[in-house]
């Protein structure tokens, strides 16, 4: 155990931190537009409604489920960020969310204005998460796993019928399924990538040295 505590490179764990309290900012952002979120927050929002569980423990369980298919299925994947991800994730939006209430968009155009703040953050804080490297999130892991399983086919493809089946799963629990939901699906992945190039990696090599 003392052994694999050595081995942390903390400077990425205080990154990798800061990427999941920005990516839970994002995701309140993306609720506060009321038109959708990420499909997998959607869901889980969507069913933590009508089950009546607090959204923060909901989405632990959620996650709980989906860490046993990690575990079996792509070992390798799961590191500190896993379980930062997986128990705190969902307080931290629901702390944001908590404060940014008061300033709900009331029309159409302040609620897309939302939206676009939230594609920035949210991407901003997916790629301080993801490229420091301490772990995937269960449900980041799935389509990973599912790309070492059946190659052939894209990650994108993996990635979109996960997100689908997430979208269908929230429309049907009564959930939004709107233009957040479209752009989290499809629109963050350039934005991210660009985070990736001009900041994060950057960030990354200069504390690494």
């Amino acid at each position: 155990m003392s052994e694999w505590i050595k081995k942390i490179n903390w400077k990425y764990v205080i990154v990798m931190l800061i990427g999941n309290v920005i990516l839970g900012l994002g995701i309140a952002i993306f609720k506060l537009s009321g038109l959708g979120n990420d499909p997998f927050s959607g869901m889980v929002m969507a069913l933590s409604d009508r089950t009546g569980i607090d959204y923060p423990v909901f989405l632990i369980i959620v996650n709980m489920i989906v860490f046993v298919f990690e575990i079996i299925f792509g070992r390798k994947l799961i590191g500190l960020g896993t379980f930062v991800n997986a128990v705190l994730l969902g307080y931290i939006v629901s702390f944001f969310y908590n404060i940014i209430l008061c300033l709900e968009p009331t029309q159409m155009v302040q609620r897309v204005l939302t939206v676009c703040v939230g594609v920035v953050v949210t991407s901003l804080g997916v790629s301080m998460y993801q490229l420091s490297r301490q772990g995937v999130a269960p449900y980041d892991s799935v389509s990973l796993i599912m790309v070492e399983k059946w190659p052939k086919i894209s990650y994108f493809w993996h990635r979109i019928s996960n997100d689908a089946l997430c979208a269908l799963i929230c429309w049907l629990a009564g959930g939004i399924v709107g233009l957040g939901t479209l752009v989290s699906a499809f629109g963050l992945g350039p934005v991210v990538q660009f985070f990736d190039t001009h900041f994060t990696s950057k960030l990354l090599e200069k504390i690494g040295k």
